[in-house]
């Protein structure tokens, strides 16, 4: 099987890419697969965090190789390639704007649109050993999975395009230190820290979740007063849902000591 699932406490799915999928992420079957699965738990209301890792050398090497050499000997490798992007883009908007927090446990090499997948993410933890890389210079591409969007937002523009015209290869400490991951831990450590993460992060009511992410995707394009009117009305909309009105009440129990933790900080 290209992929596993399990669905865990605290809401949240764990997505494990085969040794296969993970090195050829974008075959057709394999990825037929990987987009079923998390489908599903985009559609899941139980589901409010995803854990996506992958298996052996590689978190996701993104395109076979070998399917684009057919597709080219066969004068098709353009409708490959628009099928292909015809099914990762509208994924990756959907991580962007879904209520589902979704946390890449980076367990090895990302390259190409897996690293794309990664970037899409809420959250990146990798281990000593993972390496990101584009990948789209060496063969003569421009980059795709979101990257040129993606990327400036975590590490600058022009961080970004040194690593786009460089078609340089960072470490997992470089990859800290500029920004494109969250942390580094040990590889036994990986799955129970991302699990972590994904339950703290999921356990907040789904219009904080949902609303927080567009808005922060939106903020770099936007003027800051239609920032501003963006706010209004997702608080607005908030504010009338009933996880609000259990938040109010919570405080006022005093099960959210907010007051007692900003004067002990």
């Amino acid at each position: 099987m290209p992929v596993s699932m399990e669905m865990l406490d605290g809401g949240v799915g764990l997505v494990t890419l085969s040794p296969e999928a993970s090195k050829n992420t974008f075959s057709k079957q394999n990825f037929t697969a990987i987009l079923a699965t998390l489908e599903t738990l985009l559609a899941n209301e139980k589901c409010s965090s995803v854990v996506l890792t992958g298996s052996g050398r590689f978190f996701s090497a993104g395109g076979n190789i070998e399917d684009f050499s057919k597709g080219i000997k066969e004068g098709n490798i353009g409708n490959i390639v628009k099928e292909m992007t015809d099914k990762l883009h509208p994924l990756l908007q959907k991580i962007r704007t879904s209520e589902t927090v979704f946390i890449c446990a980076i367990n090895g090499s990302a390259a190409g649109g897996g690293l794309g997948l990664a970037l899409s993410c809420d959250y990146r933890i990798c281990t000593p050993d993972a390496k990101l890389a584009s990948a789209f210079f060496r063969l003569g591409l421009s980059p795709d999975g979101g990257m040129t969007w993606l990327l400036p937002r975590l590490v600058g523009n022009q961080e970004a395009k040194r690593f786009f015209f460089n078609s340089e290869i960072w470490s997992a400490e470089k990859s800290l230190k500029v920004g494109a991951v969250d942390e580094i831990v040990e590889e036994e450590d990986l799955i129970e820290r991302a699990l972590e993460i994904a339950r703290l992060w999921g356990s907040w009511s789904v219009n904080s979740r949902r609303g927080t992410k567009q808005l922060l995707d939106a903020s770099t394009s936007t003027f800051f007063e239609t920032q501003l009117q963006f706010e209004q009305s997702l608080m607005i909309s908030s504010s009338m849902d009933e996880d609000f009105e259990e938040g109010v009440r919570a405080f006022l129990d005093n099960r959210t000591p907010l007051f007692r933790m900003l004067e002990e900080e």
